[in-house]
């Protein structure tokens, strides 16, 4: 069949192929648009002469997550120095492999704007909108919350800007909801589920019967029901499911039907200053002290922060959960995190903090093995990556959700701290092959490279 070249070949980047592009005049708009999009016609492209770039931080700054937000914004100020070979370089000088130089990114400095997400998916998309139209930023990040990172990442996967989440834990993040411009570090329910259930069983048992109380937005769903089916696979029944709205404050009208319930076991899907809340007013009503079915009553808090402990004090202590990240492991990279952050902000980072410096230094890291700050590009150097270096074990971002694989910490809350930083015992570092699972089982669609 003859080829007229009214639809002109593309390569696998959506660039124009080589016998094709020779054959359109420089002048086409279509040969404009494509053959030169890797370095000029995308959002927010820098220009030509141009010394720096932005990125957009979009933090909860209040509402019930701000003590994570905060410490994520901390970490964020941190790898901006260390990008711009300010500091001691903390993890730049441990992730392998890196194309890091310390002088900003592909020769521009690292410059940023912040965002208060209020932990709210509509004040969330609203401020990184305007870091996108107004502020002209290259890359958001942040956020502690599933749902607020489910709908920044749409917006950015709409408007072709990459999106490094913070913490977000939902299953859907990189399931149902996966976008080609989103990428998450943090890793998600079904490998807290897939890590808890072989301690749950040897320190609990087989049966035992469980009592969640959840918060009411995408993470809690996800976590609900992967715990849900850890516990009912080791044998445990599950009494009641209750949902409860982010930011309750008092939780007594849920925890009071408890007592009552014939559970002897409390799941808290909760997080950040509602886990607090609820974990302290647990206890208050004596939960820890009750005897059911001839067992103790037991609390487990399927997600952990640091600073969740540091708000719940005594009250977390021996009772178990998972978490991302720990200050306290041994590995050079996160020695070099802690001995950096520590310098900058008197004390330990956070694992909300952790997770938000790697997912910096690894959109720039992209950026340089690019060669390019081109989106499509950009994800291309991340999907499949593997590196080493920034804690928790060799780490792979898979190329099929964009979901990051890496060891999985078991913890309890410390019955013996040496200090108000050590509330976290690691009980088990879970091996990532433990972990891992089918990217096909959440469904979702990546959607294309050039939006």
């Amino acid at each position: 069949m003859k080829n007229d070249n009214k639809t002109p070949t593309l390569d696998r980047r959506g660039f124009l192929k080589a016998s094709v592009a020779t054959g359109l005049a420089a002048s086409s708009p279509f040969f404009i648009q494509n053959a030169f999009a890797k370095g000029e016609t995308f959002r927010n492209a820098p220009k030509a002469g141009a010394k720096t770039i932005t990125l957009g931080f979009n933090v909860p700054q209040t509402g019930a997550y701000a003590d994570e937000g905060a410490d994520e914004l901390r970490a964020f100020k941190l790898a901006v120095k260390h990008l711009n070979g300010e500091g001691d370089g903390g993890m730049m000088n441990t992730f392998k492999p890196s194309a890091l130089k310390g002088n900003g990114v592909l020769g521009k400095k690292v410059a940023f704007v912040t965002g208060d997400t209020q932990t709210k998916s509509d004040a969330a998309r609203a401020s990184a909108k305007r870091m996108i139209e107004k502020d002209g930023v290259l890359m958001i990040s942040g956020g502690s919350s599933s749902g607020v990172a489910i709908a920044v990442q749409g917006l950015c996967q709409e408007m072709g800007t990459m999106f490094m989440a913070g913490l977000t834990h939902s299953n859907d993040t990189t399931g149902k909801d996966k976008r080609r411009y989103g990428f998450r570090h943090f890793f998600n329910a079904k490998m807290t589920g897939s890590a808890l259930g072989p301690v749950l069983k040897e320190e609990m048992g087989t049966d035992r019967k469980a009592y969640h109380l959840t918060s009411d937005y995408t993470w809690g769903w996800t976590q609900e029901e992967s715990i849900k089916e850890t516990t009912e696979g080791l044998g445990w029944k599950t009494v009641k499911t209750v949902k409860t709205p982010v930011g309750a404050g008092d939780f007594s009208q849920y925890i009071t039907p408890i007592l009552n319930s014939g559970a002897d076991t409390l799941i808290l899907n909760h997080y950040g200053k509602d886990m607090i809340n609820s974990l302290t007013q647990s206890v208050q009503f004596g939960l820890r002290d009750k005897q059911v079915n001839g067992k103790n009553f037991e609390i487990i808090v399927p997600l952990y922060s640091r600073l969740m402990a540091q708000g719940a004090g005594k009250n977390l202590q021996g009772i178990l959960g998972t978490t991302n990240w720990n200050w306290a492991l041994t590995d050079e990279g996160s020695k070099a995190f802690v001995k950096s952050f520590g310098k900058e902000y008197g004390n330990p980072p956070s694992q909300a903090a952790h997770t938000c410096y790697v997912q910096t230094l690894l959109y720039a890291n992209a950026c340089e093995v690019a060669g390019t700050f081109y989106p499509p590009e950009v994800i291309k150097a991340l999907e499949g990556f593997k590196f080493d270096g920034m804690g928790n074990g060799k780490t792979e971002y898979r190329a099929e959700d964009h979901q990051c694989f890496k060891d999985v910490l078991v913890v309890r809350g410390n019955e013996k701290p040496t200090s108000q930083f050590d509330l976290l015992k690691i009980v088990k570092q879970v091996p990532r092959s433990a972990v891992e699972y089918d990217a096909k089982i959440f469904g979702g669609d990546l959607g294309p490279y050039k939006v």
